[in-house]
């Protein structure tokens, strides 16, 4: 925290190791490789409180609080209180933190939710804001980063810090709840002789030695340490830095004693999982991971994380279904904090107008099949998704083998499910002509892992499954997503009401990507397989509770062929009837032998009769029987194309 000036220094320029980047290339890593990239990160930590504190310094914000009215975009002037806010004694308190406690001042400046403040608290300062709180109070969470090194340092210091809506946060220490008139105030923290005092408006909350979690009006952060022999792993189960959720703050949310129960049990038993499954990643972990947000449960097999590039060691994760996911999940997330600090460093694709196929000002964005997405995604999102599933793949490919009997199958599945959609879009982009040299040797690498995972065993029955729902899911995409040439619909429709012996040619013309946005529960097919091999859905009432399942899926995935065709063939013969149940007649139709070519038409491009019977609809206020429009389709079987693969 020197205050040099860059020019005056020499700078370290950041270069991973050989081996370091064959192991990131291939999807793995472990602890050695993480520390290069935190050293990477620490760096650029660094610049950018640098780059804040200057751009506080220049103007904006003057050095006592703030000048003007301390927005970003106009509004109301700010507390009075706000003017004790100084940024240039917090920095000098922080310079005190790191010279005598630089354990303390590494912990909070590595602290997953600093890194996300200061991109935000960067960008707001240059006229973007991600949040409704003042520019003071934003800037001002410098004060609450050095109130806590400070404290956490043992120094004595008094210190004005902002007030989030009555809650005064100290981050890696906990929070004080003040009551307060206003949305965005100050406290004063004061630090002597061991005792901390947190002074709002109306009463203060006064942190003794050994009360850190039972002071009135204080919480403090959760730190947790798992594993029951050899070093343990720590980490903050977060619930109030407004910094911790992503991409935008939130207010606390606090977990009940019961639910923090919960998330200690299942993170200290996915902790113990990983470490037997996956010892390379849980050492990479154990120095890369520092934080887990909890947000509310899901739906069954249905979990929600996310990381942030700028919040290194950060996952917010809804509250898992059991430890096996939660194991899953962390070394998804991890992956994907890997790979963005790996592309902080060099770029694996090109970004920016002009460059190859990058649409310019105006233009679209080419997109991409990804087959855990239900929306189209930019080559930069399917690159995440893939590494991010690729990290999946390896987990459930060593899991299986240690998985207890009753889970063994949904194991095997889950391997041979993520196994092919990774393989099959590292396939579509590897040659992309927008990726950057290290971006291909990335591709080629994770291609050779998924040739390795090609030559593993699966039992038949999980293997057929999970063929099944990959093409279901890429089914129900291009159903919502793909658009046949609109004059060869129109022509069909013509020939349709003709009674034309076959479809025209032109219908298996290239379709045209046209995102919907109300494409949702693409993923149907696989959550109802999880539920049958979990053993939840056994009497089929489980598994019809399913968000987006129809009484069809259900019927679909119990094996009832017949039951299935009749129930789809209802749906669609109604208006607004969901794009995806026409993927879904299509593997009802699969057990007919005279319906094998409508079959394959509804599995491999249900866009088209999608298209045709939308148009028939709108010419003549009524769709055609959905079995015979299939096969009246598929008397032109054309395999045109990557897309019309079986």
């Amino acid at each position: 925290m020197a205050r040099r000036s860059a020019g005056s220094v020499e700078l370290p320029v950041h270069r991973l190791s050989a081996a370091g980047f064959r192991a990131l290339a291939r999807g793995e890593g472990g602890r050695a490789v993480v520390v290069e990239l935190l050293a990477a990160e620490r760096s650029r930590r660094m610049l950018l409180l640098r780059a804040l504190y200057d751009g506080l310094s220049g103007g904006g914000l003057s050095g006592n609080g703030v000048s003007g009215n301390g927005t970003s975009g106009g509004g109301p002037r700010p507390p009075a209180g706000a003017a004790a806010v100084s940024y240039r004694e917090a920095w000098a308190l922080l310079e005190r933190a790191q010279r005598t406690a630089p354990d303390v001042f590494e912990d909070i400046l590595m602290s997953p939710h600093t890194g996300m403040w200061l991109s935000l608290a960067l960008r707001q300062l240059r006229g973007a804001s991600f949040e409704d709180a003042p520019l003071w109070a934003v800037a001002g969470h410098l004060s609450a980063l050095a109130a806590s090194a400070g404290a956490r340092a043992g120094l004595d210091f008094s210190l004005a810090v902002p007030v989030r809506r009555g809650v005064a946060f100290l981050p890696t220490v906990g929070c004080a709840e003040l009551t307060v008139a206003e949305p965005w105030s100050t406290a004063q923290v004061v630090f002597r002789e061991g005792q901390l005092r947190i002074i709002g408006e109306q009463g203060a909350v006064v942190v003794g030695p050994g009360r850190e979690d039972g002071a009135p009006g204080w919480r403090a952060v959760r730190r947790l340490s798992l594993g029951a022999e050899g070093p343990q792993k720590c980490l903050s189960l977060e619930e109030f830095d407004p910094y911790r959720t992503f991409p935008q703050p939130s207010e606390p949310l606090l977990l009940s004693e019961t639910d923090a129960r919960a998330w200690q049990a299942m993170l200290t038993d996915a902790w113990e999982l990983l470490l037997r499954d996956e010892p390379e990643s849980a050492e990479a972990m154990r120095v890369g991971l520092m934080s887990v947000t909890p947000t509310p449960a899901r739906e069954r097999f249905r979990p929600h994380s996310v990381t942030a590039g700028d919040a290194f060691g950060g996952v917010m994760a809804s509250r898992p279904d059991d430890a096996t996911q939660l194991a899953a999940t962390l070394v998804h997330e991890f992956q994907h904090i890997k790979l963005g600090s790996l592309m902080r460093l060099r770029p694996l694709n090109l970004t920016g107008p002009g460059l190859g196929p990058h649409p310019g000002p105006g233009l679209a964005e080419e997109l991409f099949y990804a087959p855990w997405r239900d929306d189209p995604r930019p080559l930069g999102g399917l690159l995440q998704g893939i590494y991010a599933f690729a990290g999946v793949t390896r987990f459930w490919c060593s899991h299986r083998q240690s998985a207890d009997a009753a889970q063994a199958g949904l194991a095997h599945f889950e391997f041979a499910l993520w196994r092919t959609q990774v393989s099959s879009t590292v396939d579509l982009v590897r040659t992309h002509e927008r990726l950057t040299p290290l971006g291909r040797q990335v591709l080629d690498a994770l291609r050779e892992r998924c040739a390795e995972w090609s030559d593993e065993s699966v039992p038949a029955a999980e293997l057929r499954l999970a063929q099944e729902v990959a093409a279901d899911h890429r089914a129900r995409w291009r159903a919502h997503h793909l658009r046949p040439p609109a004059a060869a619909v129109e022509e069909a429709v013509r020939a349709w009401r003709r009674r034309d012996d076959r479809p025209p040619p032109g219908l298996a013309g290239e379709p045209v990507l046209v995102p919907d946005a109300g494409a949702r529960f693409l993923d149907t097919a696989a959550v109802l397989a999880r539920h049958r091999l979990s053993g939840a859905g056994g009497d089929g009432r489980e598994v019809e509770r399913a968000e987006g399942a129809e009484d069809a899926d259900v019927l679909l995935a119990r094996g009832e062929l017949a039951g299935a065709r009749d129930a789809f063939a209802a749906l669609l013969s109604r208006t607004g009837a969901p794009f995806g149940a026409w993927a879904g007649l299509g593997r009802a139709l699969a057990g007919d032998e005279a319906l094998k070519d409508a079959s394959w038409l509804l599995r491999s491009h249900p866009e088209r009769a999608c298209a045709v019977q939308g148009a028939l609809r709108k010419a003549t206020g009524q769709g055609a029987d959905p079995v015979r429009l299939a096969a009246w389709l598929a008397r032109d079987r054309v395999r045109d194309g990557a897309w019309g693969a079986e």
